[in-house]
């Protein structure tokens, strides 16, 4: 076993020896800034999708800040777990560009809710670490693109049974984070505190700050996940709003584009989504894909409530017979 043990270690070696990082700061050039990519020509001469793959330092950006509230990067600890944060997302670049590409088709969804509800526009960055900008359940059952409990929902207003889960609706979930968001943030002052609160509860952040006597989050000692939870939100902010100065190329064509809709009125059972989705020239499959809301393939409705399903564009998608 040991002999084993240093023959893979000789050979880890060796092959970490194989790879040169250059640890500079990454120059941008003017082929980056229009985020286009231009492919290299490859030593077979067939054509390569990337240029030789440099690993850079990251200098420190100017004037970061959450929700026009200042990181004070100055302090050495701050400046650390601000670093680790913009190293981890810039080079994960495999999930940065999903998430550059779903933000595309989802943010003209949130933002403008957000600027209704008086949240700044920051803030639909939460989203983006809760869930990547998918329909996520979490082990602990937070669902939905911002995440949400069930005990949450129920309080804010959401209907959540096995036939309809509003924390799956996109518009009505932004909303109740974004009262979550307001009632936290007149609680502590800040939008930073609100949004660990976010992570940690209203109740935990609280405590944590009368046993610490500090009332900013940057003065606080958390645990692992709510400590780089903050900072993972801004370094995805300054990535994202940045995206050609981190080496992100793409074309707007690249992206996944917003599909327009329109919202047809129920207020009535629905004993076939399947027939349902066949009368606007859908089939089930696309029908939940707007309206993944819709728990099951009928809808009980019996106490006669209104609701609005999406329906795309006609034309939108093609389907088999």
């Amino acid at each position: 076993m040991k002999t084993i043990q240093k023959l893979g270690l000789s050979l880890a070696v060796v092959i970490v020896a194989g790879f040169i990082i250059n640890a500079t700061q990454a120059p941008v050039s003017n082929q980056q800034e229009r985020g286009n990519l231009t492919p290299d020509e490859s030593y077979s001469g067939s054509k390569k999708m990337l240029n030789d793959y440099n690993v850079y330092a990251l200098p420190m950006p100017e004037g970061l800040n959450f929700a026009g509230e200042a990181v004070p990067v100055s302090n050495p600890d701050i400046r650390e777990r601000m670093d680790r944060e913009l190293l981890v997302n810039t080079y994960w670049q495999s999930n940065a560009l999903l998430l550059f590409k779903r933000a595309n088709k989802y943010f003209p969804i949130i933002e403008p809710i957000l600027q209704e509800e008086g949240v700044p526009d920051d803030l639909k960055y939460l989203a983006v670490i809760e869930s990547g900008l998918t329909q996520a359940v979490s082990p602990a059952r937070a669902t939905g693109f911002w995440q949400i409990l069930k005990g949450t929902a129920r309080e804010y207003g959401l209907e959540v049974n096995d036939n309809v889960d509003e924390r799956y609706h996109i518009e009505k979930a932004t909303r109740v984070a974004c009262e979550y968001l307001k009632k936290s943030k007149e609680r502590f002052g800040s939008w930073t505190a609100a949004a660990a609160a976010y992570n940690a509860g209203n109740a935990g952040v609280s405590r944590r700050m009368k046993s610490q006597n500090v009332d900013d989050y940057y003065d606080l000692l958390l645990g692992e996940e709510t400590g780089r939870y903050v900072f993972r939100i801004i370094a995805l902010k300054e990535i994202m709003k940045h995206p050609a100065k981190y080496g992100f190329n793409f074309t707007q064509d690249d992206l996944y584009a917003p599909i327009e809709t329109y919202k047809v009125g129920v207020d009535t059972a629905v004993t076939d989504f399947v027939k349902f989705a066949e009368g606007y020239g859908l089939n089930y499959k696309i029908l939940k894909i707007h309206n993944p809301w819709l728990r099951e393939p009928h809808l009980n409705n019996k106490s006669r409530k209104q609701y609005y399903i999406d329906i795309p564009k006609e034309g939108t998608y093609t389907l088999g017979n």
